[in-house]
Protein backbone atom coordinates (compact mmCIF):
# COMPACT_ATOMS: atom_id res chain seq x y z
CA UNK A 1 0.00 0.00 0.00
CA UNK A 2 1.54 3.51 -1.37
CA UNK A 3 0.25 6.97 -0.70
CA UNK A 4 -0.03 9.73 -2.72
CA UNK A 5 -0.53 13.26 -2.46
CA UNK A 6 -3.80 14.98 -3.46
CA UNK A 7 -2.14 17.66 -5.11
CA UNK A 8 0.13 15.29 -6.88
CA UNK A 9 3.19 16.76 -6.11
CA UNK A 10 4.75 13.18 -3.64
CA UNK A 11 6.08 10.47 -5.17
CA UNK A 12 4.12 7.35 -3.53
CA UNK A 13 5.57 6.18 -0.24
CA UNK A 14 4.72 3.70 2.69
CA UNK A 15 2.61 4.08 5.37
CA UNK A 16 5.24 4.67 7.92
CA UNK A 17 6.46 7.67 5.51
CA UNK A 18 3.33 9.04 5.47
CA UNK A 19 2.67 8.69 9.51
CA UNK A 20 5.75 10.54 10.40
CA UNK A 21 5.22 13.23 7.49
CA UNK A 22 1.96 14.48 8.13
CA UNK A 23 1.05 17.46 4.91
CA UNK A 24 2.49 15.84 2.37
CA UNK A 25 5.65 18.22 0.62
CA UNK A 26 3.31 19.99 -1.95
CA UNK A 27 1.02 21.14 1.25
CA UNK A 28 -1.54 18.05 0.19
CA UNK A 29 -2.60 15.56 2.01
CA UNK A 30 -1.66 11.78 1.72
CA UNK A 31 -4.49 9.27 0.31
CA UNK A 32 -3.63 5.36 -0.68
CA UNK A 33 -3.24 4.77 -4.27
CA UNK A 34 -6.69 2.98 -4.15
CA UNK A 35 -8.56 1.72 -1.76
CA UNK A 36 -8.84 -2.07 -0.09
CA UNK A 37 -12.37 -3.31 -1.21
CA UNK A 38 -14.54 -5.28 1.38
CA UNK A 39 -16.88 -7.60 -0.47
CA UNK A 40 -20.08 -9.00 2.11
CA UNK A 41 -18.19 -12.40 3.29
CA UNK A 42 -15.65 -10.79 4.69
CA UNK A 43 -17.57 -8.51 6.28
CA UNK A 44 -19.84 -11.09 7.82
CA UNK A 45 -16.57 -12.95 9.10
CA UNK A 46 -15.83 -9.65 10.99
CA UNK A 47 -19.16 -9.98 13.37
CA UNK A 48 -17.26 -11.86 15.86
CA UNK A 49 -14.16 -9.91 16.28
CA UNK A 50 -13.28 -8.11 19.55
CA UNK A 51 -12.71 -3.76 18.62
CA UNK A 52 -8.57 -4.44 18.92
CA UNK A 53 -9.35 -7.75 16.37
CA UNK A 54 -11.10 -5.62 14.00
CA UNK A 55 -8.90 -2.64 14.25
CA UNK A 56 -5.97 -4.99 13.12
CA UNK A 57 -7.97 -6.33 10.45
CA UNK A 58 -9.21 -2.75 8.70
CA UNK A 59 -5.75 -1.32 9.62
CA UNK A 60 -4.14 -3.72 8.04
CA UNK A 61 -5.18 -2.95 4.61
CA UNK A 62 -3.31 0.37 5.29
CA UNK A 63 -0.63 -0.78 6.82
CA UNK A 64 1.43 -3.08 5.38
CA UNK A 65 4.82 -2.12 6.28
CA UNK A 66 4.42 -3.27 9.85
CA UNK A 67 4.66 -6.61 10.65
CA UNK A 68 0.75 -7.49 11.32
CA UNK A 69 1.96 -9.60 14.67
CA UNK A 70 3.36 -6.31 15.75
CA UNK A 71 0.29 -4.39 14.37
CA UNK A 72 -1.88 -6.47 16.49
CA UNK A 73 0.55 -5.71 19.61
CA UNK A 74 0.23 -2.12 19.05
CA UNK A 75 -3.53 -2.22 18.51
CA UNK A 76 -4.13 -4.47 21.57
CA UNK A 77 -2.41 -2.13 23.72
CA UNK A 78 -4.15 0.74 22.34
CA UNK A 79 -7.54 -0.65 22.68
CA UNK A 80 -7.67 -2.17 25.94
CA UNK A 81 -9.59 -2.23 29.26
CA UNK A 82 -8.01 0.63 31.83
CA UNK A 83 -7.66 2.77 28.93
CA UNK A 84 -11.36 2.58 27.74
CA UNK A 85 -14.17 1.98 30.73
CA UNK A 86 -16.45 0.25 28.38
CA UNK A 87 -15.48 -3.60 27.87
CA UNK A 88 -16.55 -3.76 23.91
CA UNK A 89 -14.40 -0.49 23.82
CA UNK A 90 -16.84 1.12 21.85
CA UNK A 91 -20.41 0.04 22.84
CA UNK A 92 -23.69 1.05 20.94
CA UNK A 93 -26.35 3.12 23.01
CA UNK A 94 -29.72 3.29 21.73
CA UNK A 95 -32.06 6.04 21.82
CA UNK A 96 -35.02 6.22 20.31
CA UNK A 97 -37.01 6.43 16.95
CA UNK A 98 -34.44 4.53 15.09
CA UNK A 99 -31.68 6.63 16.63
CA UNK A 100 -28.21 5.28 18.98
CA UNK A 101 -25.27 6.57 19.93
CA UNK A 102 -22.02 5.16 18.89
CA UNK A 103 -20.11 5.39 22.15
CA UNK A 104 -16.86 6.82 21.22
CA UNK A 105 -15.78 8.41 24.06
CA UNK A 106 -15.03 6.09 26.44
CA UNK A 107 -11.36 6.76 26.47
CA UNK A 108 -8.88 8.61 28.66
CA UNK A 109 -10.23 12.11 27.39
CA UNK A 110 -13.95 11.47 27.60
CA UNK A 111 -14.05 12.59 23.54
CA UNK A 112 -13.79 10.45 20.11
CA UNK A 113 -10.27 11.74 19.52
CA UNK A 114 -8.96 9.07 21.90
CA UNK A 115 -9.86 6.24 19.26
CA UNK A 116 -7.48 7.80 16.77
CA UNK A 117 -4.90 8.97 19.59
CA UNK A 118 -4.61 5.72 21.86
CA UNK A 119 -3.19 4.31 18.19
CA UNK A 120 -1.19 6.96 17.21
CA UNK A 121 0.72 6.90 20.18
CA UNK A 122 1.56 2.93 20.16
CA UNK A 123 2.65 3.23 16.29
CA UNK A 124 4.79 6.25 16.59
CA UNK A 125 6.84 5.26 19.39
CA UNK A 126 7.23 1.98 17.46
CA UNK A 127 8.30 3.76 14.22
CA UNK A 128 10.58 6.16 16.04
CA UNK A 129 12.07 2.96 17.87
CA UNK A 130 12.78 1.01 14.30
CA UNK A 131 13.99 3.97 12.85
CA UNK A 132 16.43 5.57 15.49
CA UNK A 133 15.08 9.42 15.57
CA UNK A 134 13.09 11.98 17.16
CA UNK A 135 9.50 13.24 16.22
CA UNK A 136 8.27 16.75 17.18
CA UNK A 137 4.76 16.98 16.74
CA UNK A 138 3.13 20.61 16.11
CA UNK A 139 -0.92 20.24 16.39
CA UNK A 140 -3.66 22.74 16.85
CA UNK A 141 -6.96 21.81 18.67
CA UNK A 142 -9.96 23.58 19.17
CA UNK A 143 -10.81 21.39 22.63
CA UNK A 144 -10.46 17.56 21.92
CA UNK A 145 -7.07 16.63 19.43
CA UNK A 146 -5.15 18.40 21.78
CA UNK A 147 -5.99 16.51 25.24
CA UNK A 148 -6.50 13.19 23.50
CA UNK A 149 -3.09 13.88 21.79
CA UNK A 150 -1.18 14.74 24.91
CA UNK A 151 -2.76 11.52 26.94
CA UNK A 152 -1.75 8.92 24.36
CA UNK A 153 2.10 11.34 23.93
CA UNK A 154 3.02 12.13 27.30
CA UNK A 155 6.26 10.23 28.70
CA UNK A 156 6.47 8.50 24.83
CA UNK A 157 10.17 8.17 23.67
CA UNK A 158 11.50 10.66 21.34
CA UNK A 159 8.27 12.57 20.94
CA UNK A 160 7.71 16.18 22.09
CA UNK A 161 4.47 17.46 21.40
CA UNK A 162 3.94 21.46 20.96
CA UNK A 163 -0.16 22.00 21.01
CA UNK A 164 -1.45 25.42 19.71
CA UNK A 165 -5.23 26.53 21.02
CA UNK A 166 -6.97 28.97 20.62
CA UNK A 167 -6.74 31.51 24.03
CA UNK A 168 -9.93 31.62 25.93
CA UNK A 169 -12.19 29.57 23.61
CA UNK A 170 -12.13 26.30 24.97
CA UNK A 171 -14.59 25.21 27.74
CA UNK A 172 -12.95 25.19 30.98
CA UNK A 173 -12.73 21.30 31.16
CA UNK A 174 -10.90 20.98 27.91
CA UNK A 175 -8.30 23.62 29.47
CA UNK A 176 -7.93 21.90 32.58
CA UNK A 177 -7.09 18.41 30.68
CA UNK A 178 -4.73 19.61 28.56
CA UNK A 179 -2.54 22.51 30.93
CA UNK A 180 -2.60 20.34 34.27
CA UNK A 181 -0.07 17.92 32.49
CA UNK A 182 3.21 18.26 33.67
CA UNK A 183 4.98 15.62 31.73
CA UNK A 184 8.37 17.50 30.04
CA UNK A 185 7.66 16.29 26.58
CA UNK A 186 4.39 18.27 26.35
CA UNK A 187 3.96 21.64 25.74
CA UNK A 188 0.85 24.15 25.59
CA UNK A 189 0.48 27.28 23.51
CA UNK A 190 -2.52 29.12 24.47
CA UNK A 191 -2.79 31.26 21.17
CA UNK A 192 -4.67 35.16 21.26
CA UNK A 193 -6.90 33.99 18.02
CA UNK A 194 -9.14 31.53 16.83
CA UNK A 195 -9.03 27.99 16.36
CA UNK A 196 -8.11 28.45 12.01
CA UNK A 197 -5.45 30.71 12.66
CA UNK A 198 -3.41 28.23 15.00
CA UNK A 199 -4.08 25.86 12.12
CA UNK A 200 -2.63 28.28 9.91
CA UNK A 201 0.54 28.50 11.51
CA UNK A 202 0.80 24.52 11.68
CA UNK A 203 0.32 24.61 8.35
CA UNK A 204 3.10 27.10 7.66
CA UNK A 205 5.63 25.81 9.31
CA UNK A 206 4.47 22.00 8.26
CA UNK A 207 4.91 24.25 4.67
CA UNK A 208 8.61 25.06 5.80
CA UNK A 209 10.13 22.10 4.43
CA UNK A 210 13.76 23.28 5.53
CA UNK A 211 12.28 23.88 9.00
CA UNK A 212 10.45 21.45 8.80
CA UNK A 213 12.96 18.60 8.05
CA UNK A 214 15.76 19.98 10.55
CA UNK A 215 12.97 19.44 13.90
CA UNK A 216 11.60 16.80 12.35
CA UNK A 217 8.27 18.15 12.46
CA UNK A 218 4.93 15.23 11.99
CA UNK A 219 1.63 15.63 12.59
CA UNK A 220 -1.69 14.42 15.18
CA UNK A 221 -4.10 16.12 13.44
CA UNK A 222 -6.36 14.99 11.29
CA UNK A 223 -4.11 16.25 8.35
CA UNK A 224 -2.16 12.66 9.51
CA UNK A 225 -3.80 9.88 7.39
CA UNK A 226 -3.22 7.53 10.66
CA UNK A 227 -6.02 9.67 12.32
CA UNK A 228 -8.41 8.49 9.81
CA UNK A 229 -7.47 5.23 9.21
CA UNK A 230 -7.63 4.28 13.13
CA UNK A 231 -11.54 6.60 12.48
CA UNK A 232 -12.49 4.13 9.71
CA UNK A 233 -12.69 1.15 11.87
CA UNK A 234 -15.25 2.39 14.27
CA UNK A 235 -17.68 2.59 10.79
CA UNK A 236 -17.22 -0.56 10.37
CA UNK A 237 -18.09 -1.56 14.36
CA UNK A 238 -20.74 0.34 14.37
CA UNK A 239 -22.45 -1.42 11.16
CA UNK A 240 -21.34 -5.07 12.66
CA UNK A 241 -23.34 -3.93 15.31
CA UNK A 242 -26.09 -2.32 14.28
CA UNK A 243 -27.21 -5.07 11.66
CA UNK A 244 -27.98 -9.00 11.70
CA UNK A 245 -27.08 -9.57 7.91
CA UNK A 246 -25.44 -8.63 4.72
CA UNK A 247 -26.14 -5.80 3.00
CA UNK A 248 -28.18 -3.80 5.10
CA UNK A 249 -27.96 -0.07 5.17
CA UNK A 250 -27.06 2.37 8.23
CA UNK A 251 -27.13 5.92 8.52
CA UNK A 252 -24.21 7.83 10.35
CA UNK A 253 -24.75 11.50 11.57
CA UNK A 254 -21.67 13.26 12.72
CA UNK A 255 -20.98 16.81 14.28
CA UNK A 256 -18.41 17.95 11.75
CA UNK A 257 -15.85 21.08 12.18
CA UNK A 258 -12.78 20.24 10.46
CA UNK A 259 -14.32 17.11 8.51
CA UNK A 260 -11.86 14.22 9.72
CA UNK A 261 -14.45 12.53 11.49
CA UNK A 262 -16.86 12.31 8.54
CA UNK A 263 -14.16 11.79 6.13
CA UNK A 264 -13.11 8.32 7.73
CA UNK A 265 -17.20 7.62 7.12
CA UNK A 266 -17.13 8.33 3.35
CA UNK A 267 -13.73 6.29 3.07
CA UNK A 268 -15.64 3.42 4.77
CA UNK A 269 -18.68 3.46 2.33
CA UNK A 270 -16.14 3.88 -0.78
CA UNK A 271 -14.52 0.54 0.93
CA UNK A 272 -18.00 -1.16 0.64
CA UNK A 273 -19.62 -0.73 3.60
CA UNK A 274 -22.83 -0.37 2.88
CA UNK A 275 -23.56 3.13 4.26
CA UNK A 276 -26.91 4.52 3.42
CA UNK A 277 -26.34 8.32 3.97
CA UNK A 278 -23.60 10.49 6.03
CA UNK A 279 -25.17 13.14 7.70
CA UNK A 280 -22.97 16.14 8.76
CA UNK A 281 -24.56 18.57 11.60
CA UNK A 282 -23.17 21.92 11.90
CA UNK A 283 -23.24 24.46 14.53
CA UNK A 284 -23.42 28.02 13.69
CA UNK A 285 -19.87 28.01 12.01
CA UNK A 286 -21.76 26.39 8.80
CA UNK A 287 -19.66 26.61 6.06
CA UNK A 288 -19.70 22.99 5.17
CA UNK A 289 -23.52 23.01 5.87
CA UNK A 290 -23.06 25.44 2.76
CA UNK A 291 -21.34 23.60 0.67
CA UNK A 292 -23.31 20.55 0.68
CA UNK A 293 -26.70 22.72 0.57
CA UNK A 294 -25.19 25.05 -2.49
CA UNK A 295 -21.69 23.12 -4.03
CA UNK A 296 -19.99 26.34 -2.88
CA UNK A 297 -17.24 26.37 -0.56
CA UNK A 298 -16.65 29.67 1.58
CA UNK A 299 -14.30 29.62 4.47
CA UNK A 300 -15.17 32.49 6.99
CA UNK A 301 -12.42 34.63 8.18
CA UNK A 302 -11.37 34.93 12.35
CA UNK A 303 -13.72 37.62 12.98
CA UNK A 304 -16.60 35.77 11.15
CA UNK A 305 -15.80 32.69 12.78
CA UNK A 306 -18.41 32.24 16.14
CA UNK A 307 -17.78 31.09 19.51
CA UNK A 308 -20.69 29.08 20.08
CA UNK A 309 -21.72 26.41 23.09
CA UNK A 310 -20.04 23.49 20.75
CA UNK A 311 -16.72 25.01 20.74
CA UNK A 312 -14.52 21.37 18.93
CA UNK A 313 -16.38 22.74 16.06
CA UNK A 314 -16.11 26.49 15.67
CA UNK A 315 -14.01 26.13 12.65
CA UNK A 316 -14.36 27.96 9.26
CA UNK A 317 -11.67 26.39 7.18
CA UNK A 318 -11.70 22.26 7.20
CA UNK A 319 -8.69 20.50 6.86
CA UNK A 320 -9.91 17.20 5.83
CA UNK A 321 -12.07 18.55 3.05
CA UNK A 322 -9.93 18.52 0.34
CA UNK A 323 -9.56 14.54 1.00
CA UNK A 324 -13.29 14.72 -0.26
CA UNK A 325 -12.57 17.40 -2.80
CA UNK A 326 -10.09 15.41 -4.45
CA UNK A 327 -12.46 12.27 -5.13
CA UNK A 328 -14.86 15.08 -6.15
CA UNK A 329 -13.17 16.17 -8.97
CA UNK A 330 -12.23 13.18 -10.19
CA UNK A 331 -8.97 12.17 -8.45
CA UNK A 332 -7.67 15.08 -10.69
CA UNK A 333 -4.54 16.22 -8.56
CA UNK A 334 -4.00 19.55 -11.28
CA UNK A 335 -7.66 20.16 -10.38
CA UNK A 336 -7.54 20.21 -6.39
CA UNK A 337 -4.58 22.60 -7.12
CA UNK A 338 -6.17 25.14 -9.30
CA UNK A 339 -9.11 24.91 -6.69
CA UNK A 340 -6.95 26.11 -3.48
CA UNK A 341 -5.16 28.44 -5.81
CA UNK A 342 -8.52 30.25 -6.31
CA UNK A 343 -9.53 29.99 -2.84
CA UNK A 344 -6.33 31.51 -1.74
CA UNK A 345 -7.12 34.26 -4.13
CA UNK A 346 -10.76 34.75 -3.81
CA UNK A 347 -11.60 33.02 -0.74
CA UNK A 348 -13.98 30.42 -2.54
CA UNK A 349 -14.21 27.90 -4.78
CA UNK A 350 -17.92 27.02 -6.35
CA UNK A 351 -18.75 23.18 -7.49
CA UNK A 352 -22.36 23.85 -7.45
CA UNK A 353 -22.14 21.85 -11.07
CA UNK A 354 -21.43 19.08 -8.89
CA UNK A 355 -24.00 19.23 -5.92
CA UNK A 356 -26.63 16.52 -7.42
CA UNK A 357 -23.88 14.30 -6.52
CA UNK A 358 -23.08 15.14 -2.65
CA UNK A 359 -26.08 12.77 -2.09
CA UNK A 360 -26.74 10.69 -5.38
CA UNK A 361 -22.96 9.56 -5.31
CA UNK A 362 -21.60 10.12 -1.89
CA UNK A 363 -24.78 9.85 0.40
CA UNK A 364 -23.92 13.69 1.91
CA UNK A 365 -26.67 15.28 3.19
CA UNK A 366 -26.21 18.34 5.89
CA UNK A 367 -28.21 20.77 8.69
CA UNK A 368 -27.09 23.19 11.39
CA UNK A 369 -27.44 23.00 15.09
CA UNK A 370 -28.00 26.30 16.83
CA UNK A 371 -27.29 27.32 20.78
CA UNK A 372 -31.26 26.83 21.38
CA UNK A 373 -31.31 23.51 19.50
CA UNK A 374 -28.82 22.24 21.44
CA UNK A 375 -30.26 22.97 25.17
CA UNK A 376 -33.46 21.84 23.44
CA UNK A 377 -32.10 18.57 21.97
CA UNK A 378 -29.81 17.87 25.39
CA UNK A 379 -32.85 18.31 27.41
CA UNK A 380 -35.44 15.93 25.44
CA UNK A 381 -33.37 13.34 24.90
CA UNK A 382 -32.20 13.45 28.84
CA UNK A 383 -36.16 13.71 29.92
CA UNK A 384 -37.36 10.88 27.14
CA UNK A 385 -34.27 8.54 27.29
CA UNK A 386 -32.41 9.30 30.81
CA UNK A 387 -28.85 9.60 28.58
CA UNK A 388 -27.00 12.49 29.00
CA UNK A 389 -25.57 14.10 25.67
CA UNK A 390 -22.87 16.66 25.33
CA UNK A 391 -23.44 19.97 22.90
CA UNK A 392 -21.67 18.24 20.21
CA UNK A 393 -23.44 14.88 19.91
CA UNK A 394 -27.04 17.15 20.12
CA UNK A 395 -25.96 19.00 17.01
CA UNK A 396 -25.31 15.08 15.59
CA UNK A 397 -29.03 14.03 16.92
CA UNK A 398 -30.89 17.17 16.27
CA UNK A 399 -29.79 16.98 12.56
CA UNK A 400 -30.13 13.26 12.39
CA UNK A 401 -33.64 13.68 13.63
CA UNK A 402 -34.63 14.89 10.58
CA UNK A 403 -33.11 11.84 8.04
CA UNK A 404 -34.21 8.78 10.11
CA UNK A 405 -35.85 6.60 7.86
CA UNK A 406 -38.12 3.46 8.92
CA UNK A 407 -35.36 0.06 8.69
CA UNK A 408 -32.35 2.03 8.62
CA UNK A 409 -30.77 2.15 12.00
CA UNK A 410 -29.21 5.92 12.17
CA UNK A 411 -26.09 5.89 14.68
CA UNK A 412 -24.80 9.66 15.81
CA UNK A 413 -21.11 9.69 16.56
CA UNK A 414 -21.02 10.61 20.02
CA UNK A 415 -18.58 13.32 20.32
CA UNK A 416 -17.58 13.73 23.74
CA UNK A 417 -18.76 13.32 27.74
CA UNK A 418 -21.01 15.75 28.87
CA UNK A 419 -18.64 16.28 32.21
CA UNK A 420 -16.74 18.40 29.28
CA UNK A 421 -18.96 21.10 28.85
CA UNK A 422 -20.65 21.03 32.41
CA UNK A 423 -22.15 25.19 32.24
CA UNK A 424 -24.44 24.21 28.87
CA UNK A 425 -25.65 21.03 30.42
CA UNK A 426 -26.73 23.13 33.21
CA UNK A 427 -28.60 25.62 31.08
CA UNK A 428 -29.97 22.79 29.36
CA UNK A 429 -31.43 20.58 32.34
CA UNK A 430 -30.82 22.86 35.67
CA UNK A 431 -27.81 20.82 37.10
CA UNK A 432 -24.27 20.31 35.80
CA UNK A 433 -22.99 17.23 34.05
CA UNK A 434 -21.02 14.83 36.62
CA UNK A 435 -17.28 14.12 35.78
CA UNK A 436 -15.74 10.88 36.51
CA UNK A 437 -14.79 10.36 39.94
CA UNK A 438 -11.03 10.02 38.59
CA UNK A 439 -11.66 13.80 37.24
CA UNK A 440 -13.42 15.54 39.69
CA UNK A 441 -10.28 17.33 41.57
CA UNK A 442 -9.11 18.51 37.47
CA UNK A 443 -10.15 22.53 38.05
CA UNK A 444 -8.18 22.56 40.72
CA UNK A 445 -4.49 21.01 39.40
CA UNK A 446 -1.75 23.59 38.72
CA UNK A 447 -1.95 24.64 34.81
CA UNK A 448 1.17 24.90 32.68
CA UNK A 449 0.65 26.98 29.56
CA UNK A 450 2.26 29.47 27.27
CA UNK A 451 0.33 32.63 26.38
CA UNK A 452 1.46 34.15 23.45
CA UNK A 453 0.35 36.72 20.51
CA UNK A 454 -1.21 34.62 17.80
CA UNK A 455 2.33 34.98 15.58
CA UNK A 456 3.86 32.10 13.29
CA UNK A 457 7.54 33.89 14.52
CA UNK A 458 6.99 33.37 18.12
CA UNK A 459 6.09 29.89 17.58
CA UNK A 460 8.59 28.66 15.51
CA UNK A 461 11.23 30.06 18.24
CA UNK A 462 9.24 28.20 21.08
CA UNK A 463 9.95 25.02 18.95
CA UNK A 464 13.60 25.73 18.17
CA UNK A 465 14.04 26.27 21.79
CA UNK A 466 12.03 23.16 23.27
CA UNK A 467 12.38 20.64 20.29
CA UNK A 468 13.61 16.84 20.95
Amino acid sequence: MKYRSTRGGMQPLPFSEILLEGLAPDGGLALPESLPQIDAQVLESWRTLSYPGLATEVLGLFIDDIPKSDLSRLVHEAYRPGVFDAEEIVPLKPLSDGLSLLGLSQGPTLAFKDMAMQFLGQVFEYVLAERDTTLNILGATSGDTGSAAEYALRGKRGISVFMLSPHGRMSDFQRAQMYSLQDANIHNLALKGVFDECQDIVKTLSGDLAFKSRYHLGAVNSINWARIAAQVVYYFWGWLRATTGPGQQVSFAVPSGNFGNILAGHIARSMGLPVRRLVLATNENNVLEEFFRTGIYRPRSAAQTQATSSPSMDISRASNFERFVFDLVGQDAAEVRALWDELARDGEFDLSYLQPEFEASYGFVGGVSTHADRLRTIRSVHENTGVLIDPHTADGVKVAQQYVEPGIPMLVLETALPAKFSETIEQAIGKPAEPPANLRDLASLEQRVEVMDCDVELVRRYIEQHAA
